[in-house]
């Protein structure tokens, strides 16, 4: 028969160990739900670079703060399609369960502009692009009247854009291999389907929310067409890399 004593000092140790593993169990549980609710609000940033671009046009930028990224890959579109079907096709690959925010390039963000009326991201921030078919330039409103496009071969289409994009925007100069590798990259029914899109283009209104960056001298989307939330003195159409640092300051202001 055992001793009272020894009985009763041996349910002292085990309710010690039970009182410990229940707080352990509390403490790990904590831990696991504190987790996950970090991760539901780690926003997410969707970055849609330009035409003529890929991941690689971002590669400057730094963010603050506890933020997830993902790069968006254009496909070829469908012969005719227009830009907001083409836009709609990104849906299924943004995670709305989370905070999550669009950030555009030239017709990145035309395409952010078209998700916006369908999707409530916390922020649309556009880059260098244009909220709706009245902030082009003329001469696509000119080339949709007679078709121009339609006539020039795809490949035609490529040479030419490699061709005067250091023309149309001399800034790219400096990092001209680094552009024409990008655009280099591009299958040429992409260059000519996108083109297409964008000059047929039909949108006249946007999401009020939309916050618009320009660059004071971007010869491709002129700023004379452009309400822009924020000018960069003497930036052009490639700011968000030649122009990198600024650009960093703004969307840290946006983004805070």
């Amino acid at each position: 028969m055992k001793s009272p004593i020894i009985t009763q000092y041996a349910w002292r140790i085990s309710y010690n160990i039970n009182r410990r593993g229940f707080f352990l169990i509390l403490l790990f549980m904590f831990s696991v739900l504190s987790g996950i609710q970090a991760s539901n609000d780690t926003t997410t940033l969707y970055l849609f670079p330009g035409q003529g671009s890929d991941f690689r046009i971002f590669n400057r930028l730094t963010w603050n703060g506890s933020v997830d990224t993902v790069y968006m890959v254009y496909p070829v579109p469908e012969k005719n399609e227009s830009l907001h079907d083409y836009a709609l096709r990104f849906i299924p690959l943004i995670d709305t369960s989370k905070p999550f925010i669009l950030i555009g390039v030239s017709l990145g963000g035309m395409i952010c502009t078209e998700l916006a009326d369908t999707l409530h991201p916390e922020k649309v921030i556009l880059i260098s692009s244009a909220k709706s078919s009245d902030e082009l330039p003329g001469r696509y409103t000119f080339q949709k009247s007679i078709k121009l496009n339609k006539m020039v071969p795809e490949k035609t289409v490529k040479k030419g854009a490699i061709y005067l994009q250091p023309i149309v925007e001399p800034d790219s100069r400096e990092d001209l291999d680094f552009f024409r590798s990008m655009l280099g990259s591009k299958d040429p029914i992409y260059l000519k389907r996108t083109v297409d899109m964008i000059i047929n283009w039909d949108k006249t209104n946007y999401h009020p929310n939309i916050i618009h960056i320009h660059g004071e001298h971007d010869h491709t989307i002129p700023l004379k067409n452009v309400h822009a939330d924020y000018v960069i003195k003497n930036g052009s159409h490639m700011m968000v890399y030649t122009r990198a640092e600024e650009i960093v300051e703004i969307l840290n202001i946006i983004l805070k």
